[in-house]
């Protein structure tokens, strides 16, 4: 009989250590509501105790979210443990999560202590977590690198203290499928009391490995794979919850298992997530990457039109792939607009759908065809923006291979205009120069990235820009069919990001 295997989500934990990476309140409440849609098992919220800013979202998505157990990470110290009650006391169904390093190069060199220390704390770590609630998650961390007695042992104590789930994490993405497999089955075959509980995994991708890991793991015995969104992370991130999800549905013929993953909300998840973080899915990316059902060979074109499944093993449509096509121009109302919107997955509220329709106006002026695909960009780039502290309200630039590139910009701010010109290198640099000195800020770009949305001449450029505001990190989007003013447009955003993300600070601080 195939067995359930949950996927406990840590798209906001995990997946926000991604360099560069920050998700302000709200984003992070938008994320949790897909999440559910999703039907992620466990949503693991945050880290409550490294910072009131991840306190405040934990304990929203907490009281907010419906469904999925909302989890909550906690080092195996006591005001870890009581800050992430504290954030989880409103939840329906609350899970604190804690973990202690377990490999004897991490309690040498980071913990500085000894193994019958780290049991110690281990067991007194579970016994106060559930104290407060009945679902306690144990993590061993760097487990892949740890005696295999000596994690039998503290698994045993964590489970008899009270654990109902324990992990063994790839902490560094060291191990292989088939140690992975060996380990896991030890593990469940020497641990006294693990039938009575949930065995999970947490899978990094150092080398590339973590999905083949996590299904190594679930083929050993394991029911709960840990894994992110588009599989991003620490480092080279973690396991890809598309891909785990889509190996099981597609591959039951061998792997006796399934989720109660909604297939068809993958693809937008992946797109808010790429749209929150910054973080583009790379084209070839598995399961949701752009040329993931693209085909350019003749042979699989021809073979593809008479039938599908003779070069697609996953149909598109399934996971929530839409074909794009023409469906709106410059002549189309506010309500064949909403229409397709909705029908594209995106409800809007009135204030983003006034956003949503200037924007739509503007690109029919300059594109002959509205797609799909535009209206997402424009949904995706254009409305869901942090507080627009400061607005765009023209940009003119002079360049050429003979004239130094000047750029003036007019940024609007609670109703007055702030006008600034300058010189750079380039145009974009010119622009980057008037809006700092309209902002007062010194920003630093870190990193600057342009793609095409749409194809043709008349194509959406999208630009990604990452800056460094006061030691802040922050990301920015930007779309037009002008790549100038796609490019100030991210600038802009990534300085409201930042706006919002001290305002949301200072509010924390006076609350």
């Amino acid at each position: 009989m195939a067995r359930k295997v949950y996927i406990f989500d840590t798209t906001m934990r995990d997946g926000e250590q991604t360099a560069g990476v920050t998700l302000t309140f709200n984003e992070k409440l938008e994320l949790a509501r897909q999440l559910a849609n999703l039907n992620v098992d466990v949503i693991e919220a945050g880290f409550p105790f490294s910072s009131p800013g991840d306190f405040k979202a934990v304990e929203a998505i907490a009281e907010q979210i419906k469904g999925p157990i909302i989890c909550a990470l906690a080092r195996a110290l006591p005001q870890d443990i009581d800050r992430a009650y504290e954030a989880l006391r409103k939840a329906e169904k609350p899970r604190i999560h804690t973990f202690i390093s377990t490999s004897d190069i991490q309690i040498k060199h980071q913990l500085r202590k000894t193994r019958e220390e780290v049991l110690e704390m281990a067991v007194s770590a579970v016994k106060r977590a559930k104290s407060y609630v009945t679902d306690v998650e144990f993590s061993a961390m760097d487990a892949t690198r740890s005696d295999w007695d000596f994690l039998c042992t503290i698994f045993e104590a964590a489970i008899k203290a009270g654990a109902t789930v324990i992990n063994i994490p790839d902490t560094v993405g060291y191990t292989l499928p088939s140690e992975f497999y060996e380990l896991v089955k030890y593990v469940i075959e020497n641990t006294k009391g693990i039938d009575d509980v949930i065995v999970s995994v947490h899978c990094h991708n150092d080398l590339g490995l973590a999905t083949a890991n996590s299904l190594a793991a679930i083929e050993a015995g394991a029911t709960q794979v840990e894994c992110t969104v588009n599989g991003i992370g620490e480092r080279a991130g973690n396991a890809a919850l598309e891909e785990v999800v889509m190996i099981i549905d597609t591959r039951k013929d061998r792997i006796d298992a399934f989720t109660d993953i909604n297939i068809s909300e993958i693809a937008r998840t992946s797109k808010l997530v790429s749209r929150l973080t910054g973080v583009y899915v790379q084209p070839n990316k598995a399961i949701v990457g752009e040329n993931a059902f693209a085909h350019q060979s003749g042979i699989h074109q021809d073979a593809v039109l008479k039938e599908r499944t003779t070069f697609e093993i996953i149909d598109p449509k399934k996971i929530g792939f839409i074909e794009s096509k023409i469906v709106l121009g410059k002549l189309s109302g506010r309500h064949a607009l909403k229409t397709r919107l909705e029908e594209l997955g995106y409800f809007l509220n009135e204030e983003d759908l006034n956003k949503a329709f200037q924007r739509f106006k503007e690109l029919a002026d300059r594109k002959k065809e509205i797609t799909d695909r535009d209206l997402e960009a424009i949904v995706s780039a254009d409305v869901k923006v942090p507080s627009e502290h400061f607005k765009l309200s023209y940009i003119q630039v002079t360049t050429g291979n003979r004239v130094i590139p000047t750029a003036t910009v007019a940024l609007e701010k609670n109703g007055q205009s702030f006008i600034s010109s300058s010189t750079g290198d380039g145009p974009v640099d010119a622009a980057y120069r008037a809006i700092d000195n309209i902002t007062g800020f010194k920003c630093r770009l870190q990193n600057f990235s342009v793609q095409a949305v749409t194809s043709g001449q008349d194509a959406l450029g999208e630009v990604q820009v990452q800056l460094d505001i006061e030691g802040i990190s922050v990301t920015g989007r930007g779309i037009s069919t002008d790549i100038v003013e796609s490019s100030v447009r991210a600038y802009v955003n990534a300085i409201n990001r930042y706006l919002t993300i001290i305002k949301q600070a200072e509010e924390q601080d006076n609350g």
